[in-house]
């Protein structure tokens, strides 16, 4: 039995599974697997994670924010209407809710206040667990 959502509430987002994931669980380099699969929004957020963990800001900001828009591709080609929850729980969601994490914190480095609380603004809507797993507890 279904039951409809009575509060007109946007059912969750479940992204399917990333073709890349496989290959970078098999230690296949992030520049090689991006290559193989531009698509891939968890791609894009490991190589945003690493430039962040480097230092490099820019890099960052912009691996970050090409696997930012690759996963709104994604979700919209998944049902999402621009809002609703994307759940952490379900590990598809979680290659876009990092892009969408390293988005804020790359740019919060940069000092592009009103992107970092946008983006912090829309991990919380979309996945609390994810803003509490990704994001510094200074944001």
């Amino acid at each position: 039995m279904t039951h409809d959502n009575l509060l007109g509430q946007p059912p969750e987002t479940l992204l399917p599974v990333d073709p890349a994931t496989l290959m970078l669980d098999a230690g296949t380099q992030p520049a090689d697997v991006a290559r193989a699969h531009p698509t891939s929004s968890l791609v894009w957020a490991v190589l945003a994670e690493a430039a962040l963990s480097g230092g490099d800001d820019i890099a960052a900001y912009a691996y970050a924010r090409t696997g930012y828009h690759r996963g709104l591709d994604t979700l919209r080609r998944s049902g999402w209407h621009g809002h609703g929850p994307v759940p952490w729980s379900h590990l598809p969601n979680r290659g876009f809710l990092r892009a969408l994490a390293a988005l804020a914190r790359a740019a919060a480095a940069i000092e592009e206040v009103d992107e970092a609380e946008r983006c912090v603004t829309f991990l919380s809507d979309s996945s609390r667990e994810a803003a509490t797993q990704l994001l510094p507890t200074s944001q």
